[in-house]
């Protein structure tokens, strides 16, 4: 795996620590896939929480596949060793819907909250989520929705949220919650000589709500090279 140790400093450092008692949300999201987003989102978790000494979420809008769970419970001796679920939701609320609703054993309604963990990366203070998708039978289909209530609730308990969004060719949960976040970040594989699918994913954001606030050059630099620095506003 690549050390992006330098990279993650730099990066925390150009998005500004949140300040005290005000969560941020910052969501990472590509283009195309295989830019290395879950990658970026990932390593700036585990930095923020342990070098920085923030609470961090890791919140995961992969919601059918978690790929942050899986690739932190893949290496519990770099993240530390993943605790039972708890509860993903401060009050309840959730930014996605099951639909048809789901019902217990005694047909009584499941929250849509119920539906999402989280779990505590070793003694640390980083959490991640993970879709409770071995439960969704039936028919079942998930959504993410556009409505700040959970987002709202979860601010005011961390420091710093980071969403990793699946990438835009594949779907449209990261344009859909863009709305709610304070910082979007384009992510950009180093080998990417193509900037026509960055370009359009910014003005996705933007059509969308949304504010992109920087783009992080995969692999090689924190800064965008020239002739990506025309993407940003």
């Amino acid at each position: 795996m690549v050390d992006l140790s330098a990279e993650m400093a730099e990066l925390w450092a150009s998005l500004g620590a949140p300040a005290a008692g005000a969560g941020r949300i910052v969501q990472f999201i590509a283009a195309r896939r295989g830019e290395g987003t879950s990658t970026v989102a990932r390593e700036l978790a585990h930095f923020a929480a342990r070098r920085a000494g923030r609470s961090v979420w890791l919140v995961d809008l992969d919601l059918l596949r978690s790929p942050q769970h899986a690739a932190i419970a893949a290496e519990p001796e770099r993240y530390g060793p993943l605790s039972k679920p708890a509860g993903a939701s401060p009050d309840g609320s959730a930014f996605f819907t099951i639909r048809p609703p789901g019902a217990d054993a005694e047909g009584r309604p499941i929250p849509d909250a119920a539906w999402l963990a989280a779990h505590q990366v070793g003694a640390g203070r980083l959490w991640v989520t993970r879709f409770r998708r071995e439960a969704l039978q039936g028919g079942r289909s998930v959504h993410v929705l556009p409505t700040p209530g959970y987002w709202r609730a979860l601010r005011a308990h961390v420091d710093l949220i980071i969403v990793d969004a699946p990438a835009a060719d594949r779907s449209r949960a990261g344009l859909t919650v863009a709305p709610q976040m304070d910082q979007t970040v384009l992510v950009v594989a180093a080998d990417q000589s193509d900037v026509s699918a960055p370009a359009k994913l910014k003005d996705a954001v933007h059509g969308a709500g949304g504010q992109v606030s920087g783009l992080f050059f995969n692999r090689g630099q924190v800064e965008a090279p020239a002739f990506l620095k025309a993407l940003l506003p």
